[in-house]
């Protein structure tokens, strides 16, 4: 910073702090800045959370947690209507199809067998997927625009939220900062910055949501989000736990893509 900067600065200060004390009160308002969706729902009226791949842990069932969870904040936070169905075992569809040719049309209708039926949801088997590169030869099925195409229309044609949630443990070690309360010979405290190194365990929650025109089967809107949360070794967190607390910092943006939101804030107006 330069020296005319700082004397800039400073005289701005001074206009700022001369304000206030000519000020005799001050109040807050709050305000709300509404932000728009990220996708026009506009021709849709129904809303389908068909299923996740899933993966990463076996303590948590990634896919129907994460079906119930986005259910259950769609209905109070959407205009679109949440359509009860279970949820899609998606893993062994996406595994079955990769072991088939890739799925074809014919006038615009899928040839038969190429389409695999929706069933009810069981318990999925998550052992096999541990990480992205299990995964990626998973993803294929969200391509397959024949295959959403028939469950979009089992379901009267609405946007389709699909995906893939992995929910990995992790553990990580090495030097933490954190605060130190201290006292002097004559009993005046002072806070000082320490760094110890700790053993640390947690989790990594790494969701991919695909927004699908249930109308087409096509991809409308892909978002992949990556989150971590550690805890003191000696810390027993249940897995279930670490997994809602991680959904709940990326819902706002997930739901902002479907609907309009509002951030909540303040202004401070000088009387």
């Amino acid at each position: 910073m330069t020296a005319r900067t700082r004397r800039t600065v400073s005289s701005l200060l001074l206009v700022v702090v001369g304000a206030l004390a000519g000020c005799t009160s001050y109040f807050e308002i709050p305000i709300q800045t509404p932000i728009q969706p990220k996708l026009d729902t506009a021709p849709f009226q129904r809303v389908l959370v068909a299923g996740f791949i899933a993966g990463g842990s076996d303590e948590v069932d990634g896919n129907l947690e994460t079906v119930r969870l986005l259910r259950s904040q769609l209905r109070n936070k959407s205009a679109l209507r949440v359509i009860d169905a279970d949820a899609l075992p998606l893993g062994e569809v996406a595994a079955k199809q990769g072991e088939q040719p890739a799925p074809a049309e014919t006038n615009g209708t899928a040839t038969e067998g190429s389409v695999a039926t929706t069933q009810p949801a069981a318990a999925e088997q998550t052992t096999s997927i541990r990480d992205e590169k299990d995964l990626e030869p998973l993803e294929r099925v969200f391509s397959n625009v024949a295959y959403w195409k028939q469950i979009g229309e089992e379901y009267q044609q609405p946007l389709i939220v699909t995906g893939s949630v992995l929910f990995m443990p992790h553990s990580r070690s090495g030097f933490v900062q954190t605060e130190q309360e201290q006292y002097d010979s004559f009993g005046r405290r002072r806070v000082v910055p320490v760094r110890t190194y700790r053993e640390r365990k947690g989790f990594i929650l790494r969701p991919t949501f695909i927004f699908i025109d249930g109308r087409t089967g096509e991809t409308l809107h892909t978002e992949t989000f990556r989150e971590e949360i550690l805890f003191n070794a000696n810390q027993t967190t249940p897995a279930l736990s670490s997994y809602f607390e991680l959904m709940d910092r990326l819902l706002p943006t997930f739901l902002n893509t479907l609907s309009a939101q509002k951030i909540k804030g303040t202004r401070v107006l000088l009387k």
